[in-house]
């Protein structure tokens, strides 16, 4: 059986097709992440220093980690 028929086949399960569109969206969002980094010409340094976070935050993004919201919210200057 080929892995695509095995994940089709897990998919009639409601919790793991929800779990399965999830976790895509989430590579979607990383790979988006790294290709505008790229075209911008930022390395993960300057674009977390532009976005008020740190360069490990970046980079857990662009693995697809989990990272909330809360480490990507632009803080007020002072």
């Amino acid at each position: 059986m080929l892995i695509k028929e095995v994940i089709e086949e897990k998919k009639k399960d409601i919790a793991f097709a929800e779990a399965y569109d999830h976790e895509g969206r989430k590579l979607e969002t990383a790979v988006a992440l790294y290709h505008a980094r790229e075209e911008a010409g930022l390395t993960q340094a300057e674009l977390a220093q532009k976005a008020h976070t740190t360069q490990s935050t970046i980079a857990r993004i662009e693995r697809g980690d989990n990272v909330s919201f809360d480490n990507l919210m632009i803080l007020p200057e002072h």
